[in-house]
């Protein structure tokens, strides 16, 4: 008889254990959900009014858009729920056609963010220029802090106080222990003094009424037919793209603060999955939260089980304690988001010593993102204008690198022009100015071993050089391609209209 397989030893099985079974690991996670909850609950109601919904349907869809992407999502510890930029894209589909055409919506921009992932639309993320992500996450900082200024104006003296306390157990509670994370101390302390003082102050009630239920599954009641295909379709495509730019972007920044990598394809899907979920159950749709995000990582959170417990616990409070989440003091929560904005901001960046040793085309990147996302507080099109931004400044960079140097022989029967550099529209515009044609001897050779072709611009140019060299009489030569440039060169020299 063969002996019987040997057990496992303990500390076998420990490293096979999810890191979040560890006592000590689930209690950071929890605490750190928990915490992310209760900065939701304001945000998600507010987001509703702006997309001009019950404030239940941005609480259901951070509800469900945190548990599912826990389950489905690529970049652990990042939290997904209902978002200012999503609420801006659907807000005038609620408007106009009711809040069921908006669930579809989102059903519908699920689906193409799941193609868009299987594509391996997350590869294009390489494209993105380390001044736009520092724009990225400096706008974004700064949304975040003006989105709380009107929790500050018009409101009762006893708020800034509360405010001013609030700060000071963020700033100052860390500094003597981290075994429970300041921004709970903060929510819990201010809520204790404002009931037992009786301060009227604006408090998370005042945002909306809580959900007394849970949410339900049911079909979005639309036709099904070309007609609402048409009318979705394109805030179906926006969510799509603005939601996977922010999750995208967002777990980058994760992967940067926490030194790890994470699989942006299932991310893209995952995101789909989510929203797919979240339109099912009656929610406004979502993608990634920077500011909730850089909760949930500052408080140690590094699995997916603070995700998912964040979307449990906010289901919890805002169902079965919404009364008593209704009386946290929006001070608290403000305190809690202008650090949040302290901690995201890149203040390396707009160090003055920094600004010196920068080239000014990439500060120009930075503040266009920075400029542009908010003045229009939409994170896709500030990424969009940084991104035209870099393009620009790069190519204007790179086409003044290309050179032509012209060495007649010592005969005098042949020149040969050396071109050094990257061709292409940018850069070759000008090139069919450096050739002396009426001057150049009866033979002339341009020879392309320190440059390459990359696109018809340059063989168009190339061939107007030909050109009027022949119709001198000169006979030219273009040698040393690599192989590409020769490729493309072959496939095109002779065939573009009009020369250059």
């Amino acid at each position: 008889m063969s002996p019987s397989p040997a057990l496992p030893t303990s500390s076998a099985a420990r490293r096979r254990r999810p890191a979040w079974l560890s006592p000590r690991v689930l209690r950071t996670e929890a605490l750190a959900g928990l915490v992310v909850a209760l900065a939701l609950i304001p945000e998600a109601v507010s987001f509703s009014i702006i997309a001009g919904v019950d404030p239940r349907v941005g609480l259901f869809a951070s509800f469900t858009m945190a548990v599912t992407i826990a389950l489905t999502g690529g970049r652990p510890a990042m939290i997904s729920a209902a978002t200012g930029a999503i609420a801006l894209v659907v807000a005038p589909l609620a408007r106009e056609h009711g809040v069921e055409y908006l669930f579809a919506a989102v059903v519908l921009g699920g689906l193409l963010q799941i193609l868009l992932g299987a594509l391996g639309v997350a590869r294009l993320m390489r494209f993105l220029p380390r001044s736009v992500m520092v724009g990225f996450v400096n706008a974004l900082a700064i949304l975040i802090f003006l989105a709380q200024l009107p929790y500050l104006t018009d409101v009762p003296w006893a708020v800034y106080p509360l405010f001013a306390g609030g700060l000071a157990v963020l700033v100052l509670l860390p500094r003597l222990t981290k075994a429970v994370p300041a921004p709970l101390v903060a929510i819990v302390t201010l809520t204790t003094l404002t009931v037992a003082a009786g301060m009227a102050v604006p408090t998370v009630g005042d945002e909306g009424r809580m959900p007394d239920s849970l949410p339900v599954l049911g079909i979005p009641a639309v036709p099904l037919s070309l007609e609402t295909l048409v009318i979705i379709a394109p805030y179906a495509l926006a969510l799509a793209l603005v939601g996977l730019m922010e999750s995208l972007m967002t777990a980058k920044l994760v992967d940067d603060l926490t030194d790890t990598h994470s699989d942006k394809t299932r991310e893209s899907w995952g995101q789909g999955v989510a929203n797919i979920v979240t339109g099912f159950f009656g929610g406004m749709g979502g993608c990634a939260m920077i500011g909730q995000t850089m909760i949930n990582v500052k408080s140690g959170a590094r699995t997916r089980a603070s995700t998912f417990l964040a979307g449990v616990f906010l289901l919890v409070l805002v169902v079965a304690l919404g009364n008593i989440v209704a009386l946290i003091p929006m001070a608290a929560l403000v305190a809690v988001m202008v650090m949040v904005a302290v901690a995201t901001f890149d203040w390396h960046s707009v160090h003055p010593a920094t600004l010196r040793r920068m080239p000014v085309s990439e500060t120009v990147v930075m503040l266009s993102t920075v400029g542009v996302t908010v003045a229009t507080h939409n994170l896709a099109i500030g990424v969009g204008v940084g991104v035209l931004v870099a393009m620009v400044a790069f190519a204007r960079r790179v086409a003044h690198l290309v050179t032509v140097d012209g060495v007649l022989d010592p005969d005098g029967t042949t020149k040969v022009y050396r071109v050094t550099g990257q061709l292409f529209f940018a850069s070759s515009n000008d090139l069919v100015f450096q050739f002396d044609y009426a001057h150049d001897p009866g033979t002339v050779v341009i020879d392309l071993s320190d440059a390459h072709i990359w696109d018809a611009s340059t063989v168009a140019a190339l061939d107007a050089i030909t050109t009027r060299y022949e119709a001198r009489g000169t006979e030219v030569t273009i040698t040393g391609m690599n192989t590409d440039s020769h490729q493309r060169h072959t496939a095109l020299a002779g065939t573009l209209a009009g020369g250059h």
